[in-house]
């Protein structure tokens, strides 16, 4: 057989160097600069692959832990103490733009009237609330109300975090009480895509 011409059923080993292939020979969908997304119809990309959503699609949940306790806490501390360790909650972001939704929850009261007891979110770096304010009540007979936060954190980390409810009171004097009465208190964190 002439070389020019030999059918490509002749050719039944060896590899064909990727200069002797013209661009025409695979269909263009093939080079994966250019896929189309028509071609995938199946199988799943993995997260660390998907480094941007298209415009309106931000803002997934896309984990959440949280944590109660029905002990009735109590404090004399002018310091933030920990409310307990049930009380507490560790998340790891998936990635570093995530941001940490926290919402924490609580009935308190205070002993003493023209007090007034903080109840405030901690990590490691310290109380994450310390810029923002916590949340307070001022006490007195029968003055127990409810305490509820919301605080949108930003670890731009994707190590394990922990968020921990503490309170204190102004005073040494009166005594603070969080989950009031043995009700439930709450900590949930949620982990928001940018």
């Amino acid at each position: 057989n002439e070389i020019p011409n030999i059918p490509a059923s002749k050719i039944t080993s060896g590899t064909f160097a990727d200069a002797r292939l013209p661009a025409t020979a695979l269909n263009s969908n093939v080079d994966l600069t250019n896929l189309s997304a028509s071609n995938l119809t199946s199988g799943t990309i993995p997260a660390a692959r998907i480094t941007a959503l298209p415009a309106g699609l931000g803002g997934k949940v896309l984990q959440v832990v949280s944590a109660t306790d029905t002990t009735q806490r109590t404090t004399t501390s002018t310091s933030f103490v920990t409310a307990s360790n049930t009380l507490s909650v560790n998340i790891t972001p998936s990635a570093t733009s995530s941001k940490i939704l926290i919402l924490v929850s609580s009935m308190i009261y205070i002993s003493q009237q023209h007090r007034w007891l903080e109840v405030t979110i901690f990590n490691a770096s310290g109380n994450i609330l310390s810029s923002n304010g916590g949340s307070g009540i001022y006490g007195g007979a029968d003055n127990a109300g409810s305490v509820s936060i919301n605080y949108l954190h930003s670890p731009n980390s994707t190590s394990q975090q922990t968020y921990d409810v503490r309170f204190r009171v102004n005073n040494t004097n009166p005594t603070a009480y969080l989950n009031y009465g043995n009700s439930t208190g709450s900590i949930v964190a949620l982990e928001i895509g940018a």
